[in-house]
Parts: C-alpha cells; structure tokens; sequence
C-alpha cells in the first residue's frame, strides 16, 4: 500500500511539471501569397521557475528538435535566421508577457508548413513545445464545392479569403455570373483559433445547361496590386435531357444499316439498343452505334435506345422498315362447289411497300384492285359461269408473285339448243346435247314403243359422246314400212338428261331439211331428164375433142355435192351466253360418226349425213 502510494505522488508530481510547459496556437492558419500572416502564440512554463537574464524565443520550421537542424524562422538573440526568412518575420508579442505572437511578411508557398516554438528561460530550462501552427500559402482563393451538384436542386458555394494580415484587408467578388439564374451574394466573416477568414457565398439553381461552364472568384487587396483567381468548372449531375437517334429509315432487304443513338446527361449513361424485349447491345458511353446486316423482313420493326444513369432514365424510338418483293400470297385451297353457294375468296400476301392485290379468273380481272394485306373476293349464289381457274396476284415496286385455285361449281343438267330431230336419206336421226357437271347422262325414249334407248342399247344406232362438260347423244331411225306424209315421218322421241343434281326430259322436235326435200323430188320425178342430158352433153363435148384433137378425150365426171346441216352450231353459239365455262370444244379425232358420213366438225358441232341424189333410170 505504501508503494502504491509513493508512485502516485511521484506521477502527479511529474503531471505537475511537465503539464506546465504549454503553449497556445492556431493549429491551421492560412495566407495568401506575397501577402503576410500573423500567427497568434501563447505559451506558458512552470511556475517554480526563474528566467534567468530574461526569456528568449526561437521559432523553428518543420521540426521541434533543435539537434537535427531544423530551419530557424525567429531568434531573439541573434539576427542568425534561414535565407527564406531574412527580414521577414518579426516577432510581434512580449515573451515576458508569455505572448510569442509571430508576422512574416512577404510569404510564399515555399514557407508552407508546421511552425514550432521553443522557449529559453536560461540555464537547462529550454522547451520545444510540441504543439504546431500549420500555415498554408494560398496562390488562389478556395471555394467551398459541394460533392454533388444536382440540375435543379439549391446550390450554395462559398469563396474562402484569409484575413490574418492586419495591414491588408481582403475584397472577394464573382466572376462569370451572367448566365445563372437569379444568382444571390452573401458574405460573413468568421473567427476562429485567432484566425480569421473573409467568406463569400454564391446561391442559385443550376440547370443542365450550366453543366462545364466556368465560375470564378477573385479575392484582392485594395492599395495594392494583390488579385487572386480561382476558377471551378460545374459539374452538374443531371438525368437524361435528350436522347438523339436517327430519323425512321427504310432499308431493302439483304442491305445493311448503323443506328446511332446519342444520349445527354451526366454522368454518361448506360445507353443500350432494345428490339422488343431483347437487349441487342449496350455500353456506358456518351453515344452508341449498332449496325444491322444482311437485313430481313423480321429485322422490320421498333427499335428504343434506352439511356439510364442512375437519376433517371429515358428513351427514343426510331421505326425501321425493310423493303422486300411480296412473298407469295395465301390463298384458299381449290375447291367443289354446288351452284347456288355463296363463298368469300381470301388473299393475303406480305410485302414492303405493301403490295397491291388483284384477283383473275382465267386471266380477266375479276373484283377491284386492293393496296391491303388481305384481299377478299365476296362471290354470291355462283353461278356455272364461276367455274374456271382464279389467281391472286401481288405485286409491288420491288416485284411481284401470285397464287392461284380452282373451283369446280357443280350443277344440274342443261338442255342445249341444237337438240332435234332432223330428217335424213336413211330416216330420221335424233341428237340430244346437254351441259352439266358432272356431265349429264342421255338416254332416249319412244313412248309409242315404250322403249327406252342407251348405251346398253344394241338395236338402235346409238352414239355418246363426252367433251368436258357437254355431253351430246345421237340415234338414228331407219324407216321400216312406217307411213311418210307430205311433212316427213311420224315420230316421236322424248330425250331424258340427268346427273346427280337432277333430271329433266323434253320431246325432239323434228325439222326437215330443205336442200334434202328438193333432192328427193329432184331424184324422183326428173331422173331421167337430168340424166339424158347429162349424157348427151357428155357426148357432144367428147366428139368435140376429137375433132380437135385427133384422139378422144377422157370423160370428166362431175363430183357429187356434200350437203351439211350447221344449225346446231349456231345453237351452240347461243349456248355460250348461257353458260360462261365450255373450255372444251369437240375434236374432230371424236367426232361421232353415222354409218355414212361425219356427225359433227372440230368443234362440236353436228354435221348432216353426206347425202347423194336420188336418181331413177327409166
């Protein structure tokens, strides 16, 4: 316990001492260049000391500890100082008085650093206080910037001007203040650690606009030539203001093409090209290109670029269309239809321009012309004239194609025209000729027989022939004793068409020929005057000849005239205003023929019998 006791007297008696050697200064202090400082110093010693022949000073710079040489600013002693310091500094307080206040005049950066004092009271009892004053030579004003400026946010800076000199008084002002918006001074003067600095403070509310433009202060000294500057360039942060992209282009297809995008803001943002939902590139840049190549249609469409720098983020979209031929259209499958039937015929077709569609039926135009994607043909309660080949064509500036579809409109039976009875050498031949799909089956019937007459018909002469949808029969009757009056033979035929829409039966007119009738009468009653004459003509021309000639001449004899019936072609003619689709037309390969001549020519139409004049020999 006693031990413990005797080392807490001896601490507290050491604290004693040594906590009586203090000294007081400004541990920071500044001063402008070539301007002059003054740095307030109050130091203290124990009080069981005696000065011996007074107290003396010395001022050191960078080092308190005299063994190493440090670089004497102030010595009361002696004039003996650093070259930087010669008739510099002067000692401004009264060491008895304890006050070891320090002016140094004509300061430059080069005396920027910690400022130790050391008192001398004689004899052992010299102190180098610990404590420093750090000076700091100003070439320019400071001014007080905030770490982060934001656009539109209240901005406050403040220009710092030392006033530690007391024969000069610092002046601050603003420069390059015209462009901000109702700027708004303000200075004070602050006190502290027997330092005094002069402060002037700018408030306004900067704008993008702002961002890299120039403000100054300048502090100077009035009487004198003393001007200090310092210029700070703004650094505004702000969200993108502007995001710049190419105008909307258009682009054919297989070509290549660069979008730009140009993003304003600061910091530079994150600037990324977007294709619906898909990032194609990004960087943090200032601007960004992306190049498209070899371009397709599905390349066609909206393209954003999206600039985001953490304050915000904003957007610009371009539109890019690629040119291309139109591709081939879609159109419905072909198709069967029954007469009757109303059916919309669809086409679409894509293409850049969009191309112009227009409906053909077997190469006519059909419907309107359309500058759509979809085109629709609107056909109502068809007809056997809607039969045949359509073809949508599509076509633009760049090219064109098309597709097609055929439609089959299925009716009933139709009885043509050229169906009749007609009389001829042999008797009578009856032809029946009908249109229908599918095409029409033809029998015939006698009713005063009660015979029904088709091809499982063996008695009769009968003959069918087929040639796309037209269907013609014929049957020939030879007169078997039957009673001829002055108009022809009696008869009476009835021609039954029918498929499997319908069926319809009709009775054959007949119709005599007249070329025919005068042959019967001329074969008949005038044989034997046209055949003399004939002979006798013969005769007097060959005796003629060999006259002439000296030797006989060879008879000529004359050739018999053919006699053709054409009715049912002009019937048939008829029959094209009534139906629209006949492609086929008869062809003479197939003709049918009768026992003694040709039925019909190469296009269907029915021919009489050849026929030779009947003559009688008396």
């Amino acid at each position: 316990m006693w031990c413990l006791k005797l080392l807490l007297t001896l601490l507290w008696n050491f604290h004693d001492v040594t906590c009586q050697w203090n000294v007081w200064l400004p541990r920071d202090i500044s001063a402008m260049t070539n301007s002059c400082v003054v740095i307030p110093c109050t130091f203290m010693y124990p009080s069981g000391i005696k000065p011996y022949r007074g107290i003396h000073g010395i001022w050191y710079f960078g080092q308190p500890y005299p063994q190493l040489f440090p670089p004497v600013v102030f010595k009361t002693r002696t004039d003996v100082v650093h070259e930087s310091y010669k008739k510099r500094t002067k000692l401004l307080g009264d060491l008895h008085q304890r006050n070891c206040t320090l002016l140094i005049n004509k300061i430059g950066t080069e005396h920027s650093g910690r400022y130790y004092f050391r008192a001398d009271l004689g004899g052992a009892n010299m102190y180098t206080y610990p404590d420093f004053a750090e000076l700091k030579v100003l070439d320019q004003p400071s001014i007080d910037v905030p770490e982060e400026i934001v656009s539109d946010l209240n901005l406050e800076l403040t220009c710092y001007a030392p006033d530690n000199c007391p024969d000069m008084s610092p002046e601050i002002q603003w420069m390059y203040t015209d462009y901000l918006p109702d700027p708004e001074f303000s200075n004070d003067y602050l006190e502290e650690g027997n330092t005094a600095v002069l402060s002037s403070t700018l408030t306004f509310i900067p704008r993008p606009i702002h961002n890299g433009q120039l403000l100054g202060c300048r502090v100077f000294y009035p009487n004198t030539t003393l001007v200090y500057e310092r210029l700070i360039s703004l650094d505004i942060k702000y969200a993108p203001r502007s995001v710049w992209v190419n105008l909307s282009s258009e682009v054919m297809e297989g070509k290549s093409v660069v979008l730009y995008c140009e993003v304003d803001s600061n910091p530079q943002a994150r600037i990324s090209w977007m294709f619906g939902d898909k990032e194609l590139v990004w960087d943090n840049a200032a601007n960004i290109s992306l190049q498209l190549d070899d371009l397709s249609a599905e390349q066609e469409g909206v393209y954003i670029c999206v600039g985001d720098n953490g304050y915000s983020m904003m957007n610009t979209s371009l539109y890019l269309t690629v040119k291309y031929p139109p591709r081939e259209p879609l159109v419905n499958n072909s198709m069967t239809v029954l007469e009757g039937t109303s059916l919309d015929l669809h086409c679409s077709a894509q293409g850049s321009p969009t191309p112009t569609l227009t409906w053909l039926k077997d190469g006519e135009l059909v419907g309107i012309i359309s500058a759509d994607k979809l085109s629709v043909l609107e056909i109502k309660e068809i007809t056997p004239q809607g039969d045949g080949h359509y073809r949508c064509l599509a076509e633009n500036q760049h090219g064109r194609a098309s597709s097609s579809l055929n439609i089959t409109v299925e009716y009933s039976p139709i009885l043509l025209d050229g169906s009749k009875c007609t009389v001829v050498r042999e008797g009578v031949q009856c032809v029946c000729m009908a249109i229908g799909n599918p095409e029409p089956t033809i029998e015939f019937y006698l009713p005063d027989q009660n015979i029904t007459i088709n091809e499982t018909d063996r008695q009769y002469s009968f003959h069918t022939h087929t040639d796309g949808h037209t269907s013609t029969g014929m049957i020939k009757m030879r007169e078997n004793g039957e009673q001829v009056d002055k108009d022809g033979p009696a008869v009476n035929v009835h021609c039954s068409i029918y498929n499997m829409y319908g069926r319809e039966s009709v009775i054959l007119e007949l119709q005599q020929e007249k070329k025919y009738m005068m042959a019967v009468i001329v074969g008949s009653i005038g044989g034997v005057a046209v055949i003399a004459f004939i002979i006798a003509a013969v005769r007097y021309v060959g005796h003629n000849n060999k006259k002439e000639n000296g030797s006989p001449r060879q008879e000529e004899v004359p050739e018999k005239p053919a006699l053709y019936y054409s009715a049912v072609k002009k019937d048939k003619q008829n029959l094209r205003k009534k139906v629209v689709r006949h492609d086929g037309e008869m062809n003479h390969d197939n003709n049918i023929v009768s026992d003694e001549g040709p039925l019909s020519d190469g296009s269907g139409v029915l021919c009489a019998d050849y026929m030779r004049s009947n003559f009688f020999i008396l």
